[in-house]
């Protein structure tokens, strides 16, 4: 593995360990030539995703960045790391499981906001106001009220 510091090819493994819930191997790496210290990830992919943009443009499926939308989403919520990782590991699994090596934005959209959904409210909210393109208050209104349950006239 590269250094991501000084770019040696010989650096040493110092320490692996199972990570997000047995799905991924965490390593903790040294690199001899530059006393640099850094963490890589091992996971298993099943196959390689092409993801169908809603303009027809394909992309490689990208962990990152799938991981890094949720995590702003989630931003400041009371929502543990570990969690959020089993969560990620669940939709990539899920996607990887669909069958299909060409999936539609649109339907890891779909998945993301049905696991934000049942982890946080909130994060929920954000997530579908990128994903769904609010462009004014009377959106995110007219969202949430979808959200909440009909009171009914004298239970208020």
């Amino acid at each position: 593995m590269r250094c991501p510091f000084c770019g040696n090819i010989d650096t040493q493994v110092k320490d692996s360990r199972p990570a997000e819930d047995h799905v991924a191997i965490r390593r903790r790496r040294f690199c001899p030539a530059c006393g640099g210290r850094f963490t890589t990830y091992e996971r298993v992919q099943l196959r390689d995703l092409v993801v169908i943009k809603s303009n027809g443009r394909r992309e490689d499926f990208d962990r990152t960045k799938l991981e890094r939308s949720i995590r702003i989403a989630l931003q400041k919520r009371p929502v543990e790391p570990e969690r959020v990782d089993q969560m990620i590991s669940g939709i990539v699994r899920r996607l990887e499981s669909m069958g299909e090596t060409d999936i539609s934005s649109k339907a890891i959209g779909e998945i993301v906001m049905e696991s934000l959904a049942r982890i946080d409210t909130v994060a929920y909210v954000r997530f579908a106001s990128v994903y769904k393109n609010f462009q004014e208050a009377d959106d995110f209104d007219r969202f949430v009220s979808e959200l909440r349950p009909e009171v009914a006239p004298g239970d208020e």
